[in-house]
């Protein structure tokens, strides 16, 4: 039995028409996605650069065993492996906050051979003190930490610093700090405006 036909011919397009409209269209909407994304996440990779995550781990720099003075000095950077610089800066091993806030400053200095024979005679002077050393003008001492009967000391505290506070680390002389970056290191980390 032969199909009946309602009799009107149903007009069909050309696939070759459909394609000149349809695939630039595709590719239209392809670029502009692309050009999205880019703006949008321009935005957001410099918020994760904004002073808003200032922070820094360092370590002792360690480039000899004779300090002409009881500063600690410190480095920070990727090659070091831990340790990391982000927002503030090293001036000749000191730590410079370029932004004013509240800090959570952390430290642990562990002595290098450090004995009893070496506790009879130092135990009362064995010291380590965390300060701003720079401006002079807002010089004020952050920690004093003393050895006491041990070999270690650790702490951290939260404080307010201004932008441009260069903080500085003393150990009593003529003690030896431990250069292993397991027990030795200092860092910042910017918690409120």
């Amino acid at each position: 039995m032969a199909e009946e036909g309602s009799g009107c011919p149903v007009p069909r397009l050309p696939w070759a028409s459909i394609q000149r409209v349809a695939l630039p269209l595709f590719i239209l909407a392809c670029v502009t996605a692309v050009v999205y994304c880019f703006l949008c996440q321009r935005p957001a990779q410099r918020q994760l650069e904004s002073p808003g995550w200032d922070m820094a781990e360092l370590q002792l720099n360690y480039t000899g065993r004779r300090r002409p003075d009881g500063r600690l000095r410190w480095l920070g950077g990727p090659a070091l492996g831990r340790s990391f610089l982000h927002g503030p800066e090293l001036d000749n091993g000191q730590l410079r906050v370029r932004r004013s806030g509240i800090y959570r400053l952390h430290i642990q200095v562990t002595l290098a051979n450090c004995s009893s024979s070496l506790w009879a005679t130092t135990r009362h002077r064995a010291t380590l003190t965390v300060g701003i050393c720079s401006p002079a003008a807002h010089s004020i001492s952050l920690l004093r930490l003393n050895f006491h009967d041990g070999c270690v000391v650790t702490s951290q505290r939260l404080t307010p610093l201004d932008r441009g506070d260069t903080l500085c680390t003393n150990l009593t002389l003529p003690l030896l700090p431990s250069p292993n970056a397991d027990e030795t290191f200092f860092g910042v980390q910017w918690v409120h405006p």
